[in-house]
């Protein structure tokens, strides 16, 4: 609470000493000479046509040379393969992204995308022991898959 009660104290002070400053500046002010009015300058008789701008074509910014990425250890690690999935991709371990890749040459090799929904695939005997039911969005495929690896 001591400090509360100070700080009224600076203001009172601050404010008193504000406007001292300003009436300095109010006296300084007069002491200032206006500028000597120009004569009007002459006007031209023929008017000049504006100077057309000469644009320099800037050179193109070298970019750094794109890093090649590296894919995620995660993706590339093997997994193990249930029997309906192996029955299908034909392997005992792989990595995820080559489960799927595998899955959809066996899908386009059978036929089996739906004629008019391509999204949809229509599963056969082997697909429908992954899978669980007849069809299957292509967005569901990949979460269907995870329930058989390990």
């Amino acid at each position: 609470m001591a400090t509360a009660k100070k700080a009224p104290a600076k203001k009172a002070a601050a404010k008193k000493a504000a406007p001292a400053k300003k009436v300095a500046a109010k006296k300084a002010a007069p002491a200032k000479k206006a500028p000597a009015k120009k004569a009007p300058a002459k006007k031209v008789a023929a008017k000049k046509a504006p100077a057309k701008k000469v644009v320099a074509k800037k050179a193109p910014a070298k970019k750094a040379p794109a890093k090649k990425r590296t894919p995620n250890a995660a993706f590339m690690k093997p997994l193990t393969l249930s029997p309906a999935l192996s029955a299908v991709v034909g392997a005992a371990a792989l990595p995820r992204t080559e489960i799927v890749r595998k899955l959809w040459v066996y899908i386009k090799a059978k036929g089996l995308q739906d004629k008019i929904n391509k999204r949809m695939v229509n599963a056969d005997e082997k697909l429908r022991a992954v899978f669980g039911k007849a069809q299957v969005s292509m967005f569901e495929m990949a979460g269907l898959i995870g329930k058989h690896v390990k």
